[in-house]
C-alpha cells in the first residue's frame, strides 16, 4: 500500500483497507514514505523517480523472501503516482490487480496511463474531487479491465460535502464492500 502525501495509513480509507485485506487473508505491506507539498512543485517524471526509487527497495525485499500467488498494489492520491507510472509499467508485475484511491488524474502521463493499461484495476474517485475530470473519467471508465466507483459530493478524501459524517460513514461502507468484491473477483 503507497499513502497519500498527507493521507496516511491511520486514516479511515487505509485503515479499513487493510482490515478488508487482512480479512481476505492478503499480506499487507505498508510502505511509510514522507513528502511535503513541496514534491508537486517538481515535474511528475521526477516525483515518480523519487517515489519509485524510495519503494522499489522495499517490495524486492518482500518478494524475495515470500513466494505470492499474486500482488495488489493499492495507492491513494500521491500514492497511485509509482502504481500508475511505475508498477505498471514494470513486465515484473503484468499481472498484478491494482486499487486506485483518488488518482491524480490532472496529470496527463497518469490519465494516459491508466488509459493505455491492461492491468485489472478498481479506481474510487469522489465527483466533488479536484482530479474528477469527466472526460477523463468517462475515457477510463469505458475500458473493460477497469471497475469505477464515482462518489457524489465526495471530495479527495472521500468525504461528504458539506461535510456529512454519517453519509461519509455509509460512503465509507460501500467503498470497502466494493474493494472487497473485487479482491475477491481476481481470485
Amino acid at each position: 500500500m503507497f499513502s497519500g502525501a498527507g493521507y496516511t495509513y491511520e486514516k479511515p480509507l487505509f485503515y479499513y483497507s487493510t482490515m478488508i485485506m487482512l480479512q481476505n487473508q492478503y499480506d499487507v505491506v505498508h510502505i511509510h514514505y514522507a513528502y511535503d507539498q513541496d514534491i508537486f512543485k517538481h515535474p511528475l517524471v521526477d516525483i515518480t523517480k523519487v517515489i519509485v526509487n524510495d519503494i522499489n527497495p522495499v517490495i524486492t525485499e518482500v518478494l524475495q523472501n515470500h513466494e505470492y500467488q499474486g500482488t495488489v498494489f493499492l495507492g491513494k492520491s500521491l500514492g497511485t503516482i509509482p502504481i500508475i507510472n511505475g508498477i505498471m509499467k514494470s513486465e515484473r508485475f503484468t499481472n498484478a490487480k491494482m486499487i486506485l484511491l483518488t488518482p491524480l488524474l490532472k496529470f496527463d502521463s497518469i490519465f494516459d496511463g491508466l488509459l493505455s493499461c491492461n492491468h485489472s484495476a478498481h479506481i474510487v474517485i469522489g465527483e466533488e474531487d479536484h482530479h474528477y475530470i469527466p472526460d477523463k473519467i468517462q475515457a477510463i471508465e469505458n475500458k473493460p479491465n477497469i471497475s469505477m466507483s464515482k462518489i457524489p459530493h465526495a471530495n479527495h478524501s472521500l468525504d461528504i460535502e458539506p461535510f456529512d459524517t454519517s453519509r461519509t460513514i455509509i460512503v465509507l461502507e460501500g467503498v470497502m464492500n466494493r474493494m472487497e468484491e473485487f479482491l475477491k473477483n481476481i481470485g
